[in-house]
């Protein structure tokens, strides 16, 4: 370090002797502290090292541990735990060491090393589990019994404490234990509202469904606004359980809360809920006009919520009677109109659109629309009627004009929905090509298509448009698009776009010229346009142009729906038995059987053929669209009288 130089008063240039020693001095400090600082840093680093070696070497032993475990050698593991553990005490190293000895069936030391942690950690209750499994190994129940006994009575207040506990019961298969430790923690904390899902879970995986269901009901006793929260708990239960006892365990368990209860609304939500889950929509709408009974002031709220959800299942019987009870209240009730068009909406929905319809039924049907629309108006909340009314007169009373006039009465209406202004322009398509204006169906389906792009009511008019253009043997276009909308979220707009798609795609694989195809094509045409006489010789001249060929199974399936129409059943039902019988791997093979079992359920009188087809949809068809509908119509013949004779 350069001596600082400063002037003397005689100006000649020198060294201050004093400034010179406290310079050597500050000199002689520096270096002191540089050389301590260096010795620490030397001794940190020393210290790092040597901790990094001792975790290498810990972690080293661990993974080794781990490995002779994993490989059953057991007692290489046990080993090298006792040697971990002994340095570093920590719960895992605990844990696979007792895990060792017990593999080992060394249960005496297992027993020295859980009493020892026992000591060093009393609130630790977990331990106790592990001093019982030792017992249970040893023989001695009754001794591992009071061990168990022992750790629930100690359970206090610590939730960690609690868990740990519960879940080490769980942990070994003692699970009625965990329900002991959550229930004498409710007790401790005086609150019984606590740990419902831990202890619904452990009843749930017990078997016990019942008490599953009663704890999750206490829940709805704490507060309205869990009602959804149990609803969503129970629904997961029940589409993970495959035990049929677990519906029979909610609903004695409902059945229970509600004669002890019969005033308390929210049970019977909960009994209505579970009514529409099994889809007993009579048992539904017997508890909902329960609850209308007691709570009038509800005017019919519930009674309307199960028959829509009746109507959507096709249970229309329910959902008619449903509709008509909230009706009877009068037009005076908030609910009046709605109730009426639902009701007027099922009857409609109801008719089978595979048979003709009576001509009685059919003027009666038609004269009460019009007696319904005198009193409730033409408007935008009846426009669902309207529709309906237009279909009636189109294809069942053959009266165009009268269903073309509604049609635009509907698109007219003031400040009418886009959605259902569209409706009625798809409606007014299908009039157009059943009467042959071709040309203006075609528009009318692209303006509905070009405002809907990214919604089912657009995808309903591609599909409409691409079949158009497969009536008019523009099979490449119309493929094409079908192709688009096999990816459609309508699983029925996707299946129907499939169908066409594949009758297409293989008959223009197989006949280059197309001529089979365009003479299927202007059948179907002939068909859509209920000009059956013809339709049939059509499809007759298709069957005799060749000795075999794909479309045959078509063929079949069209000339029985115009034996259904012409009410020629007999001939039907043998058509329909021939394509399952010979085109058993076809797409149509269950649309066949589905048909033929109706056509004996409820035209030909013949329930024991019809309990065949439902039962071969159910076995062979095991993901067909009907499956549902089979299996219900299935039980309910089978539970017939007459079935059963």
């Amino acid at each position: 370090q350069q001596v600082e130089h400063i002037p003397f008063k005689d100006g000649v240039l020198g060294s201050s002797p004093s400034l010179v020693t406290k310079t050597y001095r500050e000199q002689a400090s520096g270096f002191f502290v540089y050389m301590t600082q260096c010795r620490r840093i030397c001794l940190v680093v020393l210290l790092l090292i040597v901790g990094s070696a001792r975790c290498a070497a810990q972690e080293s032993d661990e993974q080794l541990a781990q490995h002779y475990f994993s490989k059953g050698e057991f007692e290489k593991a046990a080993e090298l735990y006792d040697g971990l553990y002994a340095k570093y005490p920590n719960t895992f190293y605990y844990t696979m060491l007792v895990r060792s000895y017990m593999e080992l069936e060394q249960y005496r030391d297992a027993a020295r090393v859980i009493e020892r942690r026992l000591k060093q950690h009393p609130d630790e209750l977990f331990l106790y589990v592990d001093r019982g499994r030792v017992c249970e190994r040893r023989g001695e129940r009754r001794k591992a019994a009071r061990t168990f006994d022992e750790a629930v009575a100690k359970v206090g207040r610590d939730s960690k404490q609690i868990d740990d506990l519960a879940q080490a019961f769980e942990s070994a298969a003692h699970p009625e234990y965990a329900i002991k430790v959550y229930i004498a923690a409710r007790e401790k904390r005086k609150n019984r509202y606590l740990y419902v899902a831990e202890l619904a879970g452990l009843y749930q995986r017990a078997g016990n469904y019942e008490a599953m269901t009663q704890e999750y009901m206490d829940v709805i006793d704490n507060g309205q606004q869990m009602l959804e929260s149990v609803q969503i708990a129970l629904q997961r239960a029940m589409k993970e359980a495959s035990d049929p006892r677990l519906e029979q365990g909610i609903e004695r368990a409902l059945v229970e809360r509600v004669q002890k209860e019969p005033e308390n609304r929210r049970y019977l939500d909960m009994m209505i809920w579970f009514a529409l889950q099994k889809k007993d929509f009579e048992f539904a709408m017997e508890q909902a006009k329960a609850v209308d009974k007691r709570f009038p002031d509800q005017g019919g709220e519930v009674l309307m919520r199960v028959a829509g959800i009746a109507k959507s299942n096709a249970d229309y019987a329910v959902a008619q009677e449903c509709y008509a009870e909230v009706r009877k209240k009068g037009k005076e009730s908030p609910l009046y109109f709605e109730s009426r068009v639902g009701e007027m909406d099922v009857r409609f929905a109801s008719i089978d659109k595979n048979f003709p319809m009576n001509k009685r039924q059919l003027r009666q049907l038609m004269a009460d629309y019009e007696r319904l629309f005198d009193e409730l108006g033409k408007n935008a909340r009846t426009a669902p009627l309207m529709l309906n009314y237009a279909n009636l007169a189109a294809y069942y009373a053959d009266s165009l004009q009268r269903a073309a006039d509604m049609l635009y009465d509907i698109i007219d209406i003031p400040r009418i929905s886009p959605d259902k202004r569209d409706e009625a322009k798809l409606a007014l398509g299908d009039l157009m090509l059943f009467s042959g204006e071709v040309w203006e169906a075609s528009l009318l389906y692209m303006q509905v298509e070009k405002s809907n792009k990214n919604d089912i009511l657009g995808a309903e008019a591609k599909f409409r448009n691409a079949k158009l253009s497969y009536f008019n043997h523009n099979f490449a276009w119309a493929k094409s698009q079908l192709d688009v909308l096999r990816s459609s979220t309508s699983k029925l707009i996707a299946n129907d776009a499939m169908e066409l798609s594949l009758l297409i795609g293989d008959n223009m694989d197989d006949d280059s010229t197309y001529t089979m195809l365009e003479r299927y094509a202007d059948a179907d045409l002939l068909l859509y346009r209920n000009q059956l006489d013809s339709a049939w010789a059509a499809y007759d001249a298709v069957s005799a142009s060749a000795l075999s060929h794909p479309l045959f199974d078509e063929v079949l399936m069209q000339k029985a729906k115009i034996r259904l129409r012409q009410q020629r059943y007999a001939d039907a039902d043998s058509l329909l038995s021939r394509l399952v019988e010979f085109y058993p791997d076809d797409i149509l093979a269950d649309d066949a059987l589905m048909l033929r079992a109706e056509l004996n359920d409820l035209r030909l009188g013949n329930p024991q053929a019809a309990l065949e087809c439902y039962e071969k949809i159910i076995l062979d068809y095991p993901t067909s669209l009907y499956v549902d509908r089979a299996r219900k119509r299935y039980n309910a013949l089978r539970a017939a009288p007459a079935a059963k004779q």
